[in-house]
Protein backbone atom coordinates (compact mmCIF):
# COMPACT_ATOMS: atom_id res chain seq x y z
CA UNK A 1 0.00 0.00 0.00
CA UNK A 2 1.81 3.31 -1.13
CA UNK A 3 1.37 5.84 1.76
CA UNK A 4 -0.66 8.84 0.31
CA UNK A 5 2.30 11.55 0.93
CA UNK A 6 4.40 9.90 -1.77
CA UNK A 7 3.06 10.52 -5.89
CA UNK A 8 3.35 8.45 -8.57
CA UNK A 9 6.58 10.22 -9.70
CA UNK A 10 8.47 9.71 -6.52
CA UNK A 11 7.43 5.65 -6.31
CA UNK A 12 8.77 5.91 -10.42
CA UNK A 13 11.65 6.79 -9.47
CA UNK A 14 12.01 5.00 -6.29
CA UNK A 15 11.18 1.83 -8.41
CA UNK A 16 13.99 2.53 -11.48
CA UNK A 17 16.96 2.90 -7.89
CA UNK A 18 15.47 -0.27 -6.56
CA UNK A 19 15.66 -2.28 -9.70
CA UNK A 20 19.09 -0.75 -10.50
CA UNK A 21 20.22 -2.02 -6.59
CA UNK A 22 18.42 -5.75 -7.38
CA UNK A 23 20.04 -6.26 -10.49
CA UNK A 24 23.23 -5.06 -9.07
CA UNK A 25 22.77 -7.15 -5.82
CA UNK A 26 21.51 -10.24 -7.63
CA UNK A 27 25.01 -10.13 -9.66
CA UNK A 28 27.26 -10.34 -7.09
CA UNK A 29 25.10 -12.87 -5.08
CA UNK A 30 24.82 -15.62 -7.23
CA UNK A 31 28.11 -16.18 -7.71
CA UNK A 32 29.12 -16.42 -4.32
CA UNK A 33 25.69 -18.44 -3.40
CA UNK A 34 27.02 -20.85 -6.49
CA UNK A 35 30.82 -21.24 -4.92
CA UNK A 36 29.21 -22.18 -1.75
CA UNK A 37 26.94 -24.57 -3.16
CA UNK A 38 29.84 -26.20 -5.08
CA UNK A 39 32.34 -26.13 -2.23
CA UNK A 40 29.39 -28.07 0.02
CA UNK A 41 28.03 -30.51 -2.76
CA UNK A 42 24.46 -28.47 -2.85
CA UNK A 43 24.14 -29.61 -6.50
CA UNK A 44 21.75 -31.25 -9.07
CA UNK A 45 23.58 -34.25 -10.25
CA UNK A 46 23.24 -35.27 -14.56
CA UNK A 47 21.23 -38.04 -14.78
CA UNK A 48 17.83 -39.73 -16.41
CA UNK A 49 15.78 -37.07 -17.97
CA UNK A 50 18.93 -34.44 -17.09
CA UNK A 51 20.58 -33.28 -19.61
CA UNK A 52 22.90 -30.90 -18.26
CA UNK A 53 26.75 -32.34 -18.77
CA UNK A 54 28.00 -31.35 -15.19
CA UNK A 55 26.67 -30.52 -11.47
CA UNK A 56 25.23 -27.33 -10.98
CA UNK A 57 23.95 -25.72 -7.93
CA UNK A 58 19.37 -25.03 -8.05
CA UNK A 59 20.36 -22.32 -5.72
CA UNK A 60 19.21 -19.44 -8.05
CA UNK A 61 15.78 -18.85 -6.30
CA UNK A 62 17.80 -18.43 -3.24
CA UNK A 63 19.76 -15.71 -4.52
CA UNK A 64 16.67 -14.24 -6.22
CA UNK A 65 14.11 -14.22 -3.16
CA UNK A 66 16.81 -13.31 -0.41
CA UNK A 67 17.82 -9.93 -2.53
CA UNK A 68 14.05 -9.22 -3.24
CA UNK A 69 13.08 -9.43 0.01
CA UNK A 70 15.55 -7.87 1.32
CA UNK A 71 15.14 -4.72 -0.74
CA UNK A 72 11.60 -4.46 -0.37
CA UNK A 73 12.12 -4.27 3.39
CA UNK A 74 14.71 -1.85 2.93
CA UNK A 75 11.97 0.36 0.24
CA UNK A 76 9.32 -0.09 2.92
CA UNK A 77 11.77 1.32 6.44
CA UNK A 78 13.18 4.33 3.72
CA UNK A 79 9.55 5.14 2.43
CA UNK A 80 6.66 3.53 4.98
CA UNK A 81 5.05 1.50 1.86
CA UNK A 82 3.98 -1.43 3.48
CA UNK A 83 4.25 -4.60 1.60
CA UNK A 84 1.91 -7.43 2.13
CA UNK A 85 2.58 -9.47 4.73
CA UNK A 86 0.96 -12.56 3.73
CA UNK A 87 3.48 -12.86 0.74
CA UNK A 88 6.27 -12.63 2.30
CA UNK A 89 5.50 -15.52 4.97
CA UNK A 90 4.25 -17.15 1.68
CA UNK A 91 7.56 -16.71 0.22
CA UNK A 92 9.60 -17.24 3.46
CA UNK A 93 7.93 -20.83 3.59
CA UNK A 94 8.42 -21.53 -0.02
CA UNK A 95 12.31 -21.01 -0.13
CA UNK A 96 12.57 -22.71 3.25
CA UNK A 97 10.84 -26.25 1.69
CA UNK A 98 12.56 -25.66 -1.39
CA UNK A 99 16.02 -25.92 -0.13
CA UNK A 100 14.47 -28.76 1.85
CA UNK A 101 14.09 -30.61 -0.83
CA UNK A 102 16.74 -29.38 -3.17
CA UNK A 103 19.03 -31.29 -0.73
CA UNK A 104 17.01 -34.08 0.00
CA UNK A 105 13.90 -34.74 -1.59
CA UNK A 106 10.58 -34.25 0.12
CA UNK A 107 7.54 -36.46 -0.10
CA UNK A 108 5.23 -35.06 -3.20
CA UNK A 109 2.62 -35.26 -0.78
CA UNK A 110 4.28 -33.08 1.81
CA UNK A 111 4.75 -30.27 -0.74
CA UNK A 112 2.13 -30.62 -2.38
CA UNK A 113 0.10 -30.08 0.98
CA UNK A 114 2.74 -27.29 1.76
CA UNK A 115 1.52 -25.27 -1.38
CA UNK A 116 -2.22 -25.20 -0.36
CA UNK A 117 -0.70 -23.93 3.12
CA UNK A 118 1.21 -21.45 1.17
CA UNK A 119 -1.49 -20.67 -1.06
CA UNK A 120 -3.96 -20.53 2.11
CA UNK A 121 -2.25 -17.76 3.52
CA UNK A 122 -1.72 -15.71 0.58
CA UNK A 123 -6.23 -15.85 -0.10
CA UNK A 124 -7.30 -15.58 3.30
CA UNK A 125 -4.72 -13.68 4.87
CA UNK A 126 -3.38 -11.61 1.98
CA UNK A 127 -7.18 -11.32 0.48
CA UNK A 128 -5.58 -12.68 -3.30
CA UNK A 129 -9.10 -13.51 -3.52
CA UNK A 130 -10.78 -14.52 -7.09
CA UNK A 131 -14.46 -12.74 -7.07
CA UNK A 132 -15.14 -12.74 -11.20
CA UNK A 133 -14.11 -14.03 -14.13
CA UNK A 134 -15.60 -11.39 -16.00
CA UNK A 135 -17.23 -11.86 -18.45
CA UNK A 136 -15.30 -14.52 -20.30
CA UNK A 137 -17.87 -16.73 -21.95
CA UNK A 138 -20.42 -13.36 -23.61
CA UNK A 139 -22.92 -14.85 -21.41
CA UNK A 140 -22.65 -12.05 -18.20
CA UNK A 141 -20.13 -11.67 -15.72
CA UNK A 142 -19.09 -15.28 -14.02
CA UNK A 143 -18.86 -14.45 -10.31
CA UNK A 144 -17.56 -17.12 -7.75
CA UNK A 145 -19.32 -16.04 -4.57
CA UNK A 146 -18.85 -18.74 -1.95
CA UNK A 147 -16.13 -20.26 -4.59
CA UNK A 148 -14.01 -17.82 -4.66
CA UNK A 149 -11.66 -19.16 -1.68
CA UNK A 150 -11.37 -22.87 -2.68
CA UNK A 151 -11.11 -21.72 -6.70
CA UNK A 152 -8.64 -18.86 -5.62
CA UNK A 153 -6.48 -21.38 -3.66
CA UNK A 154 -6.46 -24.44 -6.38
CA UNK A 155 -5.53 -21.37 -8.81
CA UNK A 156 -2.31 -21.06 -6.94
CA UNK A 157 -1.94 -24.37 -6.28
CA UNK A 158 -2.01 -24.89 -9.92
CA UNK A 159 0.00 -22.22 -11.43
CA UNK A 160 2.93 -23.17 -8.53
CA UNK A 161 2.90 -26.03 -9.94
CA UNK A 162 2.56 -25.33 -13.79
CA UNK A 163 5.76 -23.13 -13.44
CA UNK A 164 7.69 -25.78 -11.52
CA UNK A 165 6.90 -28.17 -14.72
CA UNK A 166 8.09 -25.45 -16.86
CA UNK A 167 11.94 -25.33 -15.92
CA UNK A 168 13.48 -28.19 -17.96
CA UNK A 169 15.99 -25.59 -20.09
CA UNK A 170 18.45 -22.99 -19.17
CA UNK A 171 16.63 -19.84 -19.24
CA UNK A 172 13.39 -21.36 -19.88
CA UNK A 173 11.09 -20.53 -16.56
CA UNK A 174 13.28 -17.55 -15.90
CA UNK A 175 12.21 -16.06 -19.07
CA UNK A 176 9.20 -16.86 -19.37
CA UNK A 177 8.51 -15.42 -16.07
CA UNK A 178 10.25 -11.95 -16.84
CA UNK A 179 8.24 -11.66 -20.07
CA UNK A 180 4.63 -12.11 -18.07
CA UNK A 181 6.03 -9.43 -15.04
CA UNK A 182 6.77 -7.26 -18.38
CA UNK A 183 3.07 -7.37 -19.15
CA UNK A 184 1.87 -7.70 -15.49
CA UNK A 185 4.68 -4.53 -14.38
CA UNK A 186 3.18 -2.57 -17.46
CA UNK A 187 -0.66 -2.93 -16.45
CA UNK A 188 -0.05 -1.97 -13.23
CA UNK A 189 2.12 1.26 -14.19
CA UNK A 190 -0.95 2.67 -16.60
CA UNK A 191 -3.55 1.39 -14.04
CA UNK A 192 -2.00 3.49 -11.50
CA UNK A 193 -1.26 0.81 -9.22
CA UNK A 194 2.00 1.97 -8.30
CA UNK A 195 2.81 -0.35 -5.35
CA UNK A 196 2.29 -3.42 -7.37
CA UNK A 197 4.90 -1.86 -10.46
CA UNK A 198 7.47 -1.39 -7.74
CA UNK A 199 7.29 -4.63 -6.71
CA UNK A 200 7.40 -6.22 -9.84
CA UNK A 201 9.99 -3.82 -10.85
CA UNK A 202 11.92 -5.00 -8.29
CA UNK A 203 11.82 -9.01 -8.55
CA UNK A 204 11.64 -8.37 -12.49
CA UNK A 205 15.43 -6.95 -12.19
CA UNK A 206 16.45 -9.72 -9.67
CA UNK A 207 15.20 -12.06 -12.85
CA UNK A 208 16.92 -10.35 -15.19
CA UNK A 209 20.09 -10.72 -12.97
CA UNK A 210 19.68 -14.54 -12.64
CA UNK A 211 19.01 -14.99 -16.41
CA UNK A 212 22.75 -13.61 -16.51
CA UNK A 213 24.09 -16.87 -15.22
CA UNK A 214 21.13 -19.10 -16.16
CA UNK A 215 20.45 -18.92 -19.85
CA UNK A 216 22.10 -19.55 -22.75
CA UNK A 217 24.09 -17.25 -24.63
CA UNK A 218 26.89 -16.75 -27.42
CA UNK A 219 29.32 -16.30 -24.15
CA UNK A 220 27.47 -19.03 -21.91
CA UNK A 221 26.79 -22.86 -23.16
CA UNK A 222 25.39 -23.76 -20.26
CA UNK A 223 23.82 -22.63 -17.42
CA UNK A 224 25.90 -21.92 -14.30
CA UNK A 225 23.54 -22.19 -11.68
CA UNK A 226 19.46 -23.27 -11.77
CA UNK A 227 16.45 -21.80 -9.84
CA UNK A 228 15.81 -25.02 -8.09
CA UNK A 229 12.10 -26.07 -6.52
CA UNK A 230 12.96 -22.85 -4.18
CA UNK A 231 12.90 -20.43 -6.94
CA UNK A 232 10.27 -21.99 -9.28
CA UNK A 233 7.99 -22.20 -6.92
CA UNK A 234 8.35 -18.71 -5.39
CA UNK A 235 8.00 -17.56 -9.05
CA UNK A 236 4.34 -19.06 -9.45
CA UNK A 237 3.76 -17.58 -6.38
CA UNK A 238 5.12 -13.89 -7.49
CA UNK A 239 3.22 -15.24 -10.75
CA UNK A 240 -0.36 -15.92 -9.16
CA UNK A 241 0.22 -12.87 -6.29
CA UNK A 242 -0.09 -9.96 -9.33
CA UNK A 243 -2.38 -11.87 -11.70
CA UNK A 244 -5.06 -11.75 -9.21
CA UNK A 245 -4.30 -8.84 -7.14
CA UNK A 246 -4.32 -6.59 -10.87
CA UNK A 247 -7.51 -8.25 -12.31
CA UNK A 248 -9.60 -8.32 -8.73
CA UNK A 249 -8.80 -4.80 -6.83
CA UNK A 250 -11.72 -2.54 -7.11
CA UNK A 251 -10.19 -0.55 -9.79
CA UNK A 252 -8.41 -3.33 -11.58
CA UNK A 253 -5.52 -2.63 -14.12
CA UNK A 254 -6.65 -6.13 -16.36
CA UNK A 255 -9.15 -8.28 -17.46
CA UNK A 256 -8.93 -11.38 -16.00
CA UNK A 257 -9.01 -13.08 -19.22
CA UNK A 258 -5.99 -10.53 -20.39
CA UNK A 259 -4.45 -12.07 -17.34
CA UNK A 260 -5.01 -15.84 -18.57
CA UNK A 261 -3.69 -14.96 -21.80
CA UNK A 262 -0.41 -13.40 -20.00
CA UNK A 263 0.05 -16.67 -17.73
CA UNK A 264 -0.89 -18.96 -20.65
CA UNK A 265 1.59 -20.99 -21.58
CA UNK A 266 2.58 -23.00 -18.71
CA UNK A 267 -1.02 -23.27 -17.71
CA UNK A 268 -1.63 -24.82 -20.79
CA UNK A 269 1.16 -27.08 -21.00
CA UNK A 270 0.36 -28.32 -17.73
CA UNK A 271 -3.32 -29.36 -18.62
CA UNK A 272 -1.80 -30.79 -21.85
CA UNK A 273 0.54 -32.95 -19.98
CA UNK A 274 -2.07 -34.26 -17.32
CA UNK A 275 -4.42 -34.80 -19.70
CA UNK A 276 -1.88 -37.19 -21.78
CA UNK A 277 -0.53 -38.67 -19.11
CA UNK A 278 -3.87 -39.56 -17.82
CA UNK A 279 -4.89 -41.33 -21.26
CA UNK A 280 -1.84 -42.74 -21.20
CA UNK A 281 -2.65 -44.70 -17.75
CA UNK A 282 0.31 -43.41 -16.40
CA UNK A 283 0.93 -41.17 -12.97
CA UNK A 284 -0.60 -37.74 -13.57
CA UNK A 285 2.64 -36.58 -12.00
CA UNK A 286 5.11 -38.74 -13.49
CA UNK A 287 8.09 -36.55 -14.85
CA UNK A 288 8.24 -37.50 -18.58
CA UNK A 289 9.31 -35.14 -21.61
CA UNK A 290 6.29 -34.36 -23.08
CA UNK A 291 6.41 -30.83 -22.59
CA UNK A 292 5.67 -28.22 -24.78
CA UNK A 293 9.84 -27.74 -24.83
CA UNK A 294 10.69 -31.20 -24.87
CA UNK A 295 9.19 -31.15 -28.78
CA UNK A 296 11.45 -28.59 -29.65
CA UNK A 297 14.41 -30.48 -28.46
CA UNK A 298 13.28 -33.97 -29.97
CA UNK A 299 12.66 -32.01 -33.30
CA UNK A 300 16.59 -31.52 -33.59
CA UNK A 301 16.56 -27.29 -32.38
CA UNK A 302 19.21 -26.40 -30.00
CA UNK A 303 18.45 -25.38 -26.38
CA UNK A 304 19.07 -22.04 -26.81
CA UNK A 305 17.31 -21.72 -30.23
CA UNK A 306 14.02 -23.94 -28.64
CA UNK A 307 13.73 -21.25 -25.26
CA UNK A 308 13.73 -17.95 -27.48
CA UNK A 309 11.51 -19.70 -29.56
CA UNK A 310 8.75 -20.56 -27.05
CA UNK A 311 9.74 -17.43 -24.99
CA UNK A 312 8.74 -15.08 -28.28
CA UNK A 313 5.03 -17.12 -28.41
CA UNK A 314 4.89 -16.83 -24.98
CA UNK A 315 5.50 -12.88 -25.42
CA UNK A 316 2.58 -13.09 -28.32
CA UNK A 317 0.06 -14.86 -26.31
CA UNK A 318 0.32 -11.95 -23.93
CA UNK A 319 0.25 -9.33 -26.43
CA UNK A 320 -2.92 -10.60 -27.36
CA UNK A 321 -4.37 -10.45 -23.61
CA UNK A 322 -2.77 -7.10 -22.91
CA UNK A 323 -3.94 -5.34 -26.56
CA UNK A 324 -6.34 -7.45 -27.12
CA UNK A 325 -8.97 -5.35 -24.82
CA UNK A 326 -7.05 -2.05 -25.76
CA UNK A 327 -7.69 -2.80 -29.32
CA UNK A 328 -11.57 -3.23 -28.54
CA UNK A 329 -11.69 -7.15 -28.79
CA UNK A 330 -14.66 -8.51 -26.68
CA UNK A 331 -13.88 -10.23 -23.79
CA UNK A 332 -16.22 -13.00 -24.75
CA UNK A 333 -13.86 -13.10 -27.94
CA UNK A 334 -11.03 -13.71 -26.05
CA UNK A 335 -12.33 -16.09 -23.90
CA UNK A 336 -13.43 -18.29 -26.37
CA UNK A 337 -10.14 -18.08 -27.88
CA UNK A 338 -8.32 -18.72 -25.11
CA UNK A 339 -10.17 -22.27 -24.89
CA UNK A 340 -9.41 -22.75 -28.26
CA UNK A 341 -5.79 -22.08 -27.32
CA UNK A 342 -6.36 -24.65 -23.98
CA UNK A 343 -7.88 -27.21 -26.28
CA UNK A 344 -5.30 -26.39 -29.35
CA UNK A 345 -2.45 -27.25 -27.02
CA UNK A 346 -3.59 -30.16 -25.46
CA UNK A 347 -4.28 -31.99 -28.53
CA UNK A 348 -0.35 -30.73 -29.28
CA UNK A 349 0.54 -32.53 -26.28
CA UNK A 350 -1.62 -35.59 -26.50
CA UNK A 351 -0.32 -36.13 -30.29
CA UNK A 352 3.17 -35.06 -29.90
CA UNK A 353 4.50 -37.18 -32.68
CA UNK A 354 2.76 -35.18 -35.40
CA UNK A 355 3.91 -31.54 -33.49
CA UNK A 356 7.41 -33.00 -33.50
CA UNK A 357 7.52 -33.84 -37.46
CA UNK A 358 5.92 -30.78 -37.78
CA UNK A 359 8.51 -28.62 -36.31
CA UNK A 360 11.65 -31.07 -37.45
CA UNK A 361 10.10 -30.78 -41.47
CA UNK A 362 10.12 -26.67 -40.79
CA UNK A 363 13.46 -27.12 -39.30
CA UNK A 364 14.87 -29.79 -42.00
CA UNK A 365 15.81 -32.03 -39.25
CA UNK A 366 15.09 -35.64 -38.43
CA UNK A 367 13.15 -36.24 -35.40
CA UNK A 368 14.66 -38.06 -32.17
CA UNK A 369 12.39 -41.10 -32.20
CA UNK A 370 14.21 -42.42 -29.15
CA UNK A 371 12.08 -39.62 -27.16
CA UNK A 372 8.96 -39.57 -29.29
CA UNK A 373 6.93 -42.06 -27.37
CA UNK A 374 8.30 -40.90 -23.80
Amino acid sequence: MINPEFSDMVVLVTAIYASALTLVATLILIPLIRRLALMYGMVDIPGGRKQHEEPVPPMGGIAIFTVVMAVMIGIGLYTNIVFPSALFLALAITLVVGVVDDMRPLDARFKFSMHFLVAGILVIWGGAKIVTLGNVLGMGDLNLYWLKIPFSIACIVYIINAINMMDGLDGLAGGNGLIIMIWLGLAALLGGQMDIFLMISVFSAALLGFLFYNARAPWRKHAKIFLGDAGSMGMGIMIAWFAITLSQRHNFALEPISVAWIIALPIVDSFGLLVARIKDKKPPFQPDRRHFHHHFINAGFPVGRAVYTILLWSAVLGAIGFFGIKAGLPTAVLGWGWIGLWALHTVITVKSERFIALLSKLRGTTPDAANLSR
